[in-house]
């Protein structure tokens, strides 16, 4: 039997915020959390920990999803490629450049968008929106 698994699109206004939600409905029970990681999202859902524990059928229900991808959209994004080329930071500041420049020129994805990459990316996980 498939396990339903509900995101709360309500409370995500941010990165952080998004993070806060994921932690709270996959890592319950858990005495961790996850970062603020797209890496550590997508290992999550291969399993393993958390309320995913294997291979399982998942449906992820993703209340007020188009709240979400407007919380996650352009801003943000913008503002979280800026933040990886600050010059203290240790990430590839030519991926995050063209990542940058990609978005700025309207080809680029979105946090958002890349959060449904990652999900895609499992074929055990169907996403749905929900009201």
């Amino acid at each position: 039997m498939e396990q339903q698994i509900i995101i709360n699109g309500d409370v995500i206004s941010d990165i952080p915020s998004f993070y806060r939600e994921i932690n709270r409905v996959f890592m319950a029970g858990e005495d961790w959390q996850l970062g603020n990681s797209l890496d550590a999202f997508n290992d999550l859902l291969y399993g393993g920990f958390g309320v995913i524990r294997n291979n399982e059928p998942v449906v992820l229900l993703w209340k007020n999803i188009e709240r979400s991808r407007t919380a996650l959209g352009y801003a943000v994004t913008k503002r979280y490629y800026e933040e990886k080329l600050l010059p203290d930071s240790p990430f590839n500041k030519e991926h995050f450049r063209e990542k940058l420049d990609a978005l700025n020129n309207g080809t680029g994805q979105t946090y958002f968008d890349i959060l449904l990459e990652i999900i895609a990316a499992h074929p055990n996980i169907t996403l749905q929106s929900i009201s």
